[in-house]
């Protein structure tokens, strides 16, 4: 398979970059699963943006800022804030159906959430995401040079090198290593690569994630020595909801911003405790405050009180989460909601630049992967989609103004996959067993509160299964879960080793032992593979 732009992952980035480059060659889009599978699918709350006159970008740009702890890219934050009107005008002129409200001047109901300080968060109820990733793919579908491929699996980069030879240490990439539906693996050529595969929500034992969330770029581009940065920087949602029948079903920040308050068991308010902006204070603030108030008094989660709004407003704003909560036997309109903290969102990952380069040539890296510099110590809530849309924007504008460098580029002379004396793996509950427990230490030992005793056992333990995990990876012939299993285990190891780095608290990364800034680590944590060293090892840089 050759293309010009080989995209990995099918959410709002991937799918937004798509419609753009496809004006300038050929675009296979590679998704693990189906197209809908997605983090986006699932955004509920909405994307940010100042679209209203009562609202101005430079009280967008300042929330963003204090809610990144100090480690926002203050360039950055200004670009994306500057761009994000003209995106979200441009989504709405591709079919996204925001609500609409004429009393507004930006003639949309927008809504407000944790951290910022006005209305600003556009959206279609409570499935925001699932209504742009619809909107996206019918102009995908309809463009005749994109192809979706649905269940195909990236395992790893084609890395080449200045003769545009296959080499495990090149310096350049040239596409990706493909498990195809019929678990054949094939070479996917491409003149730019993209990682568009989201998060890492599957690492921990509790996540608002789709199944997908394995952090497969970010394993793939550490693997292949690109620079990362801020994995520390585990983003927590503070309302999962809390039911044995409930699988990561996330309830929306846009229920605070409507009036719901957080209550302990006896239905008593808890967050003015910790916060003068109580119930819409930013995420890693409510996170800590609900894992400490759950702590103190041993119960297994808080609630969430919204009873007090008129029930048809809360039925028509929130029509999925009213539906969902009512499959399990609880009405919102009358009934408090049990919610628990859970892994979210990964405010590092890839180190790009402006345009979405990585430190890779040939290879860029958008969304949830890529760490911008826009997001710092904690992400705002709503500004992910914003991003999303913006750097995609960005990255194609600089393919379009390299073009004729890059189109030149030959196609290089690339080795076929080697299976050597690969067997069949027929002991699944090899993979699962190490699934479970990776997850299982990375949420009791490198959650919301961190010490360095605890990250120092969860290295070694994690440290121990990913070694075990390569030899299987070495021995058998590759499956979807081992792929899946090999990623999350080498991300746990880089969450970790990441987290000891930083010998401080701030934003998402609270540590025990280091509880206050020190202004000496308001700086990114930037590391790459250790060069000569095992596999999972790193490097600052």
């Amino acid at each position: 398979m050759k293309c010009d732009f080989l995209i990995i992952g099918s959410g709002i980035a991937g799918l937004s970059f798509a419609l753009r480059v496809a004006r300038l060659g050929s675009v296979v889009i590679v998704t693990k699963k189906s197209e809908i599978d997605t983090a986006t699918n699932l955004a509920q709350g909405g994307i940010a943006a100042v679209l209203s006159d009562h609202d101005s970008k430079k009280n967008h740009i300042e929330d963003t800022i204090i809610s990144g702890a100090g480690l926002c890219d203050k360039e950055v934050v200004a670009l994306v804030v500057d761009k994000g009107p003209e995106r979200v005008r441009e989504l709405m002129a591709l079919g996204v159906d925001f609500v609409k409200d004429a009393r507004d001047s930006s003639g949309l109901d927008l809504g407000r959430e944790g951290g910022h300080s006005e209305r600003r968060v556009a959206h279609a109820h409570d499935f925001t995401g699932r209504e742009i990733e619809r909107a996206l793919l019918v102009k995908v579908k309809q463009n005749p040079k994109i192809q979706i491929l649905e269940n195909h699996r990236a395992i790893d980069l084609l890395m080449v090198d200045e003769k545009g030879e296959t080499e495990r240490g090149g310096q350049y990439c040239a596409g990706a290593y493909v498990l195809t539906e019929e678990r054949n693996v094939e070479t996917y050529q491409a003149k730019v690569t993209i990682l568009c595969t989201g998060g890492t929500g599957k690492v921990y034992l509790y996540t608002t994630n789709p199944d997908i969330a394995t952090g497969d770029g970010l394993a793939m581009a550490f693997r292949a020595g690109a620079v990362m940065a801020n994995m520390e920087f585990v983003q927590f949602h503070p309302t999962c909801l809390y039911h044995p029948k409930a699988k990561n079903f996330l309830i929306s920040e846009a229920v605070r911003g409507e009036g719901a308050i957080l209550v302990g068991r006896d239905g008593r308010p808890f967050m003015e405790k910790y916060d003068s902006r109580k119930d819409l204070a930013t995420r890693d603030t409510v996170a800590r405050a609900i894992d400490k108030e759950m702590k103190e008094s041993g119960v297994d989660c808080v609630f969430l009180d919204i009873t007090h709004k008129d029930k048809a407003f809360v039925k028509e704003r929130f029509p999925t989460i009213y539906a969902r909560c009512l499959e399990y036997g609880i009405d919102i309109t009358s009934e408090l909601i049990p919610v628990v903290p859970a892994a979210h969102y990964m405010c590092g990952g890839v180190q790009t630049d402006t345009w979405g380069r990585t430190s890779i040539e040939g290879l860029l890296a958008l969304g949830e992967t890529a760490c911008t510099g826009l997001h710092g110590g904690n992400r705002l809530a709503s500004n992910s989609l914003l991003e999303a849309v913006v750097f995609a924007e960005r990255a194609y504008e600089y393919c379009a103004d390299h073009w004729s460098e890059i189109s030149q580029k030959p196609y290089p002379k690339i080795e076929p996959w080697q299976a050597g004396g690969a067997k069949e793996l027929n002991e699944e509950i090899l993979i699962h067993h190490n699934w479970d427990l990776i997850r299982r230490i990375m949420w009791n030992y490198v959650g919301i509160v961190r010490t360095v005793k605890r990250l120092q056992l969860a290295k070694r333990h994690i440290k121990g299964i990913f070694q075990e995990i390569e030899e299987h990876y070495r021995d058998y012939f590759v499956t979807p879960n081992m792929i899946e299993l090999r990623n999350i285990a080498l991300v746990s190891l880089l969450i970790i080793q990441s987290a000891l780095l930083r010998k401080e608290s701030r934003g998402l990364h609270y540590l025990v032992d280091y509880p206050e800034h020190r202004d000496i680590l308001r700086k990114d944590t930037r590391f790459r593979k250790k060069k000569g060293g095992l596999l999972g090892e790193v490097e600052k840089c």
